[in-house]
């Protein structure tokens, strides 16, 4: 069963472009990195750098240590029905804490084929505009509010 507490990391370039990643399951569907936690003791910032090495191959280690930051903000919201079936009996929100990512403009990205099919890389407000979610679209307007690129 699935933790209902996540991370979204929003990733961007030092040309100020976001990477948004395109469901499997879901086309359509454009967002952030995000996932839950794989346990209870594992921490917000360990699951952020797994789910990014896992749905795009970037190694956080390897980064500037500054490259990935705690936005210290999280959300609560419903989790989609069609999605509740991973999580155990009764669960029907899920906490998301916001991180971000900024790497090069030549980042190597290799998605996960059975998570995400297509990636790109956009203006900040196009890829707010792009996400299915609510909440994404409110981390990067965020990010880009108080983060100059």
């Amino acid at each position: 069963m699935k933790i209902p507490i996540s991370v979204l990391v929003v990733i961007y370039n030092t040309s100020g472009d976001v990477l948004l990643i395109e469901r499997a399951d879901r086309h359509t569907f454009w967002q952030s990195v995000t996932g839950s936690l794989d346990h209870l003791n594992e921490s917000l910032r360990a699951a952020a750098e797994r789910e990014v090495f896992e749905e795009t191959g970037i190694q956080v280690a390897v980064l500037n240590p500054t490259a990935l930051q705690d936005m210290h903000h999280q959300v609560e919201y419903e989790i989609y029905p069609q999605w509740r079936h991973r999580y155990a009996a009764g669960v029907t929100k899920n906490s998301e804490h916001w991180f971000s990512l900024l790497v090069p403009q030549a980042c190597k990205i290799t998605l996960s084929p059975q998570e995400h099919i297509a990636y790109e890389w956009l203006p900040p407000e196009l890829a707010a505009s792009k996400c299915f979610s609510e909440s994404n679209r409110l981390a990067i307007e965020t990010l880009f509010k108080q983060a100059p690129i």
